[in-house]
This record gives structure tokens, sequence and C-alpha cells, in this order.
């Protein structure tokens, strides 16, 4: 238990030197519309951006919607990004139900109809990868592209050194809410939960009781119909051979396409070279990617 522990401790020192980046980064763009949203029982926090066909935009842990910030003015070019603060984080805060992914996932499913559209595309980054991976199961029928930002389809898809530290937060997660204090992530959560710093350990909890969990869904992958994206860093959290297996589960690179292509579905890899899990959300390679993908296979 010790040695969680320091692993945990390992790991918010790592996010507290890389993510002060995000200080320095430009700032956001206004919305157009932000506010809650009530649905699935709970206030959703949300924020719209541009205009056209909708993306809705899935933060990772400890974060929120201003993660995006660097990427946020190319993402929103030609479109209309809808950025989503899930459950225990941003605008949206703690929610005094247990936070899983499928109660997540119906979140972003009923905030879909809830603005008036049919479907969407949809990006997760890590955590909110996860959210986006488990709505493109539970909820088909309002995916229309699905991209996969650093996300693991089971626990064992991170490095050992990763689920060594998320056992340690769901371990002590009143450790883990004091450890932050004063980090960017903290002050982020701060600046814009309802109730302020007032709400931080609740949320810590919320988030530690999932995190530690163990979950695989690769035999549901094959069930997703929506193309996807799957992208990765070089030196990602994730094993990329986890990455690459995900691609695989998806029916994505398991033959030669062939002279003409026939043997490719529309689903896509990537790999971002020299990126890691606590800069690729920021990377300037995510817009290349994302935005061809999907304005290529739009029906």
């Amino acid at each position: 238990m010790h040695r969680r522990h320091l692993l945990a401790a390992a790991i918010l020192v790592t996010l507290a030197t890389t993510l002060p980046a995000l200080a320095e980064s430009p700032a956001m763009l206004t919305p157009s519309t932000s506010g809650l949203a009530p649905v699935n029982g709970v206030n959703i926090h949300c924020e719209v951006y541009g205009e056209g066909k909708p993306l809705i935009l899935i933060h990772g842990g400890f974060g929120s919607i201003g993660m995006f910030a660097p990427i946020l003015p190319e993402l929103a070019k030609g479109r209309q990004v809808i950025g989503v603060d899930i459950q225990a984080h941003g605008g949206t805060g703690p929610l005094g139900r247990p936070m899983t992914f499928p109660a997540m996932a119906t979140d972003i499913a009923e905030l879909i109809k809830f603005l008036g559209f049919e479907k969407a595309d949809v990006m997760g980054y890590s955590l909110g990868g996860g959210v986006a991976l488990r709505l493109a199961i539970d909820h088909p029928e309002v995916v229309e592209h699905l991209v996969l930002i650093s996300t693991a389809y089971a626990f064992d898809n991170w490095h050992d050194f990763n689920q060594h530290g998320m056992l340690g937060i769901a371990a002590n997660p009143d450790a883990t809410a004091e450890g932050m204090k004063g980090s960017p992530m903290y002050q982020g959560y701060v600046a814009v939960a309802p109730g302020g710093a007032d709400t931080w350990p609740a949320a810590v909890r919320e988030v530690a009781a999932l995190v530690g969990q163990d979950f695989d869904w690769a035999a549901e992958l094959p069930s997703i119909t929506a193309p996807t994206l799957v992208v990765v860093g070089d030196w990602d959290s994730i094993r990329i051979s986890k990455a690459a297996h995900l691609f695989e589960l998806l029916g994505g690179g398991r033959q030669d396409a062939g002279w003409d292509r026939s043997g490719m579905n529309r689903n896509r890899f990537a790999v971002i070279p020299g990126a890691t899990h606590y800069d690729i959300f920021m990377s300037p390679a995510l817009p290349a990617l994302v935005s061809p993908f999907i304005d290529q296979n739009r029906t």
C-alpha cells in the first residue's frame, strides 16, 4: 500500500511539472453558449464554439474543457465544437452518484439529444476517451464519428507505473486531494467548479472510486459501428501495443488493404511522434488528423 502511495505521488508530481504549459497556452475562445444542461437526472456543464456539424469534446482526468485551448480554434473551424465537463470535473463538479463510464456515456448521449442533434462526432482524451468509447458501445445511434486519444479499453492497457499510481489514488483519495492543492489541475478546478475549493475533496473521491477499477471491454469493441480514429503518442501512458490492438479489435490493420484499398475499412490509426500522455491533447497534430478523418468519412 505504501508503494502505491509513492507511485500516486510520483504521478501527481509528473502532472504538476508538465501541466503548467496549460497556463502558457492561448486563451480559450469565447463560447457562443455555455451553461448547465439537465440530462440523465444531473446537470452537466458544456460550452459551444463555432458553427456547423457538432463535435463533442471530452477532456481527460482532473482536467476540463480548457485542456484543449491550444487546439480549439483549429477544431472549431467549420464545425460546432461542444466541450463537456464530465462528472467531478470543471463546471460540472461532483454529482453525488457513483462515477461510472456507463453513467457518463449516458450523460453525453442525452446531451446530444438535449442540444437537438440526432448524432454527433465525438472526440475523447484519456478518461474522456473511455467515456467516448463506452458511448459508442452503449449508444451507437448518437455517434457519427469516434476519435479516441490515448484511450484504454481495459485497465491493463496502462503501463505498470500508471496502474499502480491509479490504485494508489483509489486507496487514499483524501491524501490525493491534499497533495494536488496548488497544482494547475486544482487551480483550474476551483476557478470554475460549483462550490469551488469546498467541493474539491468530493470531486477527487468520485474520480478515485473509478480510476482504480479493473475493466476490459475488448469483447464489445467489434460491435462499434462508427468510423473510428485511434490516436496515441509514441511515449504515451497507454501501451502502444494495446493502442494498436484497439485498432485491430475494430477491424483495422488485419490484412493488406490491396492495390485498390478494397481491404480497408473506415477506421484509422495514428501515432504522434514525440508525444506523451501529458501533452498529446495540446498537439497541433491532432486537428490535422481529426478534421480530415471526420470530413472524408462524412456520409
